[in-house]
């Protein structure tokens, strides 16, 4: 066998190999969807229908209907857009102070902040929640963002970008009389929008999927985000399957069009945060 026919083969494999990890990892999603617009019948028949015979769109209206979903829905808006915009205020800030400024215990503070992110959150829950419940904040919003306003993971991604910003821009910056915030601010972070963008998106996903404690410090309906809702959904009609995928999509949706929206800026904090160009 000549090298280029094992090359070929080689990078044949690798395709279908790549197209099967595809196809697994995509197929629940794209049933889910269909399954959403089915019927009962459809989802239960002994033969495996893949696709629905009519785009049922009253099991979207009948969900609505049938549940607070609007609800949940703003409620997990709210929270998770809150949690964004603090982790993109003081997240940076914290990374320019471990990247570009030189003080006793700096290099403690940081393997202390990556210390937290091997920290299982349920290890902290209790004491989280006994924190939570002494400021009065049970069952209030910012019982529910504030324990999520910092991450250490976006810390390490801001101070490792920031690392790679060069230190001739900020020096020029204070020649020229620039404060520190308006060096920080006009200078800094238009350097690292790529970086900017990424910890939204990772911080976006991890808090809309956020279940355990929104379910823990949430004590009535009101206040309740979209995974604890639809948690409860599933309680009362876990038999109308066709309402349940629904209600799942209606999940899943803001994430993935946020991440197709910006999936570009992603892949470039990614490789920048990896060293690739």
């Amino acid at each position: 066998m000549s090298h280029r026919t094992s090359r070929f083969l080689g990078s044949l494999f690798g395709q279908f190999g790549l197209l099967a990890g595809a196809i697994i990892i995509v197929a629940p999603a794209l049933y889910m969807l269909s399954a959403s617009f089915m019927t009962s019948s459809e989802i239960f028949s002994t033969q495996l229908q893949l696709l629905p015979s009519s785009l049922n769109w009253e099991n979207y209206i009948e969900v609505f209907a049938r549940f607070n979903f609007l609800r949940y829905l703003s409620n997990s808006i709210l929270v998770t857009g809150a949690v964004v915009l603090l982790n993109l205020l003081f997240t940076p800030m914290v990374g320019y102070s471990l990247a570009k400024f030189s003080y006793p215990g700096k290099n403690v503070l940081l393997l202390f902040i990556l210390a937290t992110v091997m920290v299982p959150f349920t290890a902290i829950l209790i004491p989280l929640f006994l924190i939570i419940r002494n400021l009065g904040w049970v069952n209030t919003y910012p019982g529910l963002i504030m324990p999520f306003a910092m991450s250490a993971f976006g810390v390490f991604l801001m101070r490792q970008f920031m690392l790679g910003v060069p230190d001739d821009y900020i020096d020029a910056g204070r020649i020229d009389g620039a404060s520190e915030w308006r060096i920080y601010f006009q200078i800094v972070l238009p350097l690292i929008q790529p970086a900017l963008i990424t910890l939204a998106i990772v911080v976006f996903v991890a808090n809309w999927d956020e279940f355990l404690w929104m379910l823990v410090v949430t004590t009535g309906d009101v206040l309740r985000t979209l995974p604890v809702g639809l948690a409860k959904f599933r309680e009362q009609y876990q038999t109308r399957f066709e309402l349940m995928m629904a209600g799942s999509v209606i999940a899943a949706a803001p994430v993935v069009l946020v991440f197709l929206a910006l999936q570009r800026r992603f892949l470039q904090g990614m490789a920048g945060l990896s060293g690739l160009k």
